[in-house]
């Protein structure tokens, strides 16, 4: 029968722990501070990922987006504000194409300086909505783009062949021109036209949870009908739908050599377009994120290294103080092997009570920021407060066992004498 099982080393490691109440908290305050930044930091990331994917997501699925130069994550060199345009009939061309679904060359009328901001003001009697984007799209956008609409209908290709003064309004800007009153049917002023509402789109989601969404203040158009009120707008957004994700690379391919070859560029020169997609947002989004992780490794390591040189501290002087019981408890016929499980249980037990404190505290901070603060949609995720706990016991096992060891070896004799 063994002298001293785990449940009894535990044991003791808890009356113990009870027996220096503000030693052993003064010990993990480390720990707690290490586990509670990882927490914190890594609930706050895990919320922003999961909007931003959303967001992503509501862009639209197997979608690939055409321009004639890039526009996530790059600073537009001279080069690539001087390409060719890409044109109507590109777009069209890509409908040919064995796995495209629909296409949707599509304009924008918006500030020249801040793409994302209208530049339009839109007026329905005493009601007037300033900087409204204007976008101009084909019938094809329906199925390019996941915009639901709230009321009302997408415009038909007689409407756009005819260049019809229709529009469907964005959300913020409806809501502003009509508060509750039905918009549909109703005439807006838009640039010194005259539209009738056909349709109003709901409200678009925000990569970060919080304000609102430029989008949303916008008019859109059939696209026939965008060039007759500003025709000074030459460039085209090309939207391409595909059949399945399997095919992503198949389909930027095709579109690669199509564009290369309507374009004319030789076979030693890069391509004077960028094709991109939703997943370009979350690849910056991850590269963001990982100096975030970083930050969050480094401050935690910092943390628990000072929480584990305490808990080693701590377990030296509990070594010191509890020389005569070591001896006694040899006496009675406890191994070596008992002696370092006791000891390395203690620090082990320390530490892990000291991660659940910072698991706790790095839960209800989290519910803090994400009650008060809606730009940090912070979301805890199970994954990193399990990692947080592992941790905790691993620095527990590291840093404890070598004041367990020392324990172990001291001499029976030796022990019984000391004072």
């Amino acid at each position: 029968m063994r002298w001293l099982d785990a449940r009894e080393s535990v044991r003791m490691a808890m009356e113990t722990l009870r027996s220096n109440k503000l030693r052993s908290g003064l010990t993990v305050l480390g720990i707690v501070i290490g586990v509670t930044t990882v927490i914190v930091i890594s609930s706050v990331i895990n919320g922003l990922n999961n909007n931003v994917q959303a967001y992503a997501d509501s862009m639209g699925s197997n979608v690939l987006w055409i321009y004639h130069m890039p526009v996530i994550a790059v600073r537009p060199t001279t080069e690539m504000l001087t390409r060719k345009k890409l044109t109507y009939d590109d777009g069209i061309a890509m409908r040919s194409l064995p796995h495209v679904l629909a296409v949707d060359p599509a304009q924008r009328y918006s500030n020249p300086i801040a793409y994302n901001v209208g530049d339009v003001a839109v007026k329905y009697g005493k009601n007037k909505v300033q900087n409204t984007i204007l976008g101009g799209d084909t019938t094809a956008i329906k199925e390019t783009a996941d915009l639901p609409l709230t009321a009302g209908r997408m415009w038909t290709d007689d409407e756009e062949q005819r260049r019809a003064n229709v529009t469907v309004l964005g959300y913020d800007t409806a809501q502003q021109l009509f508060g509750t009153e039905n918009p549909i049917g109703k005439d807006v002023e838009i640039g010194g036209d005259v539209f009738t509402v056909i349709g109003t789109f709901d409200k678009q989601k925000q990569p970060f949870g919080a304000g609102k969404n430029p989008e949303d203040n916008a008019a859109w158009f059939p696209l026939e009908t965008f060039r007759k009120i500003h025709p000074e707008v030459k460039d085209f957004w090309i939207s391409v739908k595909y059949d399945d994700a399997k095919n992503k690379a198949i389909v930027t391919d095709e579109i690669t050599e199509l564009l290369r070859r309507r374009r004319k560029v030789r076979v030693e020169q890069p391509d004077n377009f960028a094709i991109f997609g939703p997943d370009s947002l979350t690849r910056l989004w991850g590269q963001v994120t990982g100096g975030l992780f970083a930050f969050m490794v480094a401050v935690a390591s910092v943390g628990l290294m000072v929480g584990g040189v305490g808990v080693m501290n701590i377990m030296l002087v509990s070594v010191t103080e509890r020389t005569r019981e070591i001896g006694v408890r040899k006496a009675l016929g406890a191994t070596k092997k008992n002696i370092l499980l006791q000891f390395t249980l203690e620090a082990i037990t320390l530490c892990a009570l000291g991660g659940i404190i910072g698991i706790a505290i790095g839960g209800i901070i989290t519910l803090i920021i994400h009650a008060l603060v809606a730009v940090l949609p912070a979301t805890m995720s199970s994954a990193w407060a399990l990692t947080g706990f592992i941790v905790s016991c691993t620095i527990g096992l590291v840093f404890g066992i070598y004041p367990a060891w020392r324990a172990s070896t001291l001499d029976p004799i030796e022990a019984l004498r000391y004072e």
